[in-house]
């Protein structure tokens, strides 16, 4: 759908960029990015280009219609969001746009050079960032500051999942856009499964980065404790979590199989089409795409239980809060005979997750933007912490 009304030029900030290969904000990027384009607006994309990369990997000028502009950034887990974005940031001042949509609070410190420009903003706020274990001391308030940065500087807030919206509203009684991400429809085959010894109906699926606040530990753990006889399949991996990576394969006995990261995406979407089950063990990160992948691909899924996981799944969803509740729920799906009713009840969650619904929303709130409508109630002159809780937190 169009929603009608002049061509408008469009900046995503803060992300990896396209194509989506990592995490839930390309993915959006890509998928919202692409629908604008193909709706007549110019939509440009800030890509991370690292030193590392492949020497003379090619670093495409246009994607699914979209302009992509490579800016560096410092390998430092601490610095590498930040540095990439102050780049991207530095190159949108001298190159306006009509509307800038900055991708991550950790962002925010930037909005204020964004708005210099005169150029209307929204920040999509994503998930808890400094309930993550890798953010520690100076980094988990940093994080806290960067949330109210972003509520004090952004014309505009987004949230990809009630509970976050929530959040926000609690914490800082600020209103957001509640967009969420669309849920992929993957169609069955499997003739990349054999390739990898895996037969179809035949293996317990986990997609992860490998973080703890994503459980892969737990999950591999209570996989371990139990009497199943399909093998768990584990796939992902993580820069700067060497430590983390060798306790979870510490954890594992023989029947679990470790593919590290799958970039071929049509042999990920067979891997998830035809798994027993998948697990899925995020906690912080609001709406998660490997989970709508998994919805969207009709496959029962075992998540770890949290507001965000349950709004997504509902009833078809079954959930565990620790090792043992894995075990159950795996030994569990392994003695049901038929689950075809569960994998349409699971399907049918997909219905709520449009990604031309969410272009649509996307679409509205740049266009809101850009003829300068009053998107928030208010802004207010400073964004401290309005939940009773929130001291408690920063221990």
């Amino acid at each position: 759908m169009h929603s009608g009304g002049p061509e408008l030029s469009i900046a995503l900030v803060g992300t990896r960029g396209v194509p989506a290969h990592y995490g839930g904000f390309e993915t959006a990027v890509e998928e919202v990015g692409a629908r604008l384009a193909e709706r007549g607006h110019q939509v440009r994309v800030y890509c991370r280009t690292l030193a590392s990369d492949a020497p003379g990997e090619r670093t495409p000028a246009e994607y699914r219609g979209m302009t992509l502009v490579h800016r560096g950034a410092l390998r430092r887990r601490s610095l590498e969001t930040l540095s990439h974005s102050g780049l991207s940031v530095a190159h949108l001042m001298t190159h306006r746009t009509d509307v800038a949509i900055v991708f991550n609070a950790a962002n925010s410190p930037y909005l204020p050079l964004i708005r210099a420009a005169r150029i209307p903003v929204a920040t999509h706020v994503d998930g808890l960032e400094w309930k993550r274990d890798k953010w520690k001391g100076a980094g988990r308030r940093y994080y806290r500051m960067a949330e109210s940065a972003a509520v004090r500087w952004s014309d505009a807030l987004i949230a990809d999942a009630q509970g976050i919206a929530d959040y926000y509203r609690e914490e800082f009684h600020a209103d957001s856009r509640l967009i969420a991400y669309g849920a992929p429809r993957i169609a069955g085959g499997d003739d990349l499964l054999a390739g990898s010894g895996l037969a179809t109906r035949g293996y317990h699926l986990v997609v992860a980065r490998f973080e703890p606040e994503n459980h892969v530990h737990t999950i591999v753990d209570g996989y371990a404790r139990s009497s199943a006889t399909l093998p768990l399949v584990v796939v992902g991996s993580a820069p700067y979590a060497d430590a983390y990576t060798a306790r979870v394969h510490a954890l594992a006995d023989e029947r679990v199989r470790f593919l590290g990261g799958v970039w071929d995406q049509r042999l990920l979407d067979q891997l998830y089409a035809n798994a027993r089950t998948y697990l899925h063990g995020h906690s912080v990160g609001g709406t998660n795409p490997s989970l709508l992948r998994a919805v969207g691909a009709g496959t029962p899924t075992i998540a770890y239980d949290v507001v965000f996981n349950r709004e997504v799944l509902g009833a078809a969803g079954t959930y565990f809060g620790g090792e043992d509740d894995v075990a159950l729920r795996i030994e569990a799906a392994e003695e049901v005979a038929d689950d075809a009713p569960l994998r349409q009840a699971t399907s049918a969650r997909a219905l709520a997750y449009d990604w031309d619904d969410v272009a649509d929303r996307y679409e509205a709130l740049c266009r809101d933007l850009a003829d300068r409508v009053q998107v928030r109630a208010h802004r207010p002159l400073t964004a401290q912490r309005v939940a009773r809780t929130a001291e408690a937190v920063e221990s």
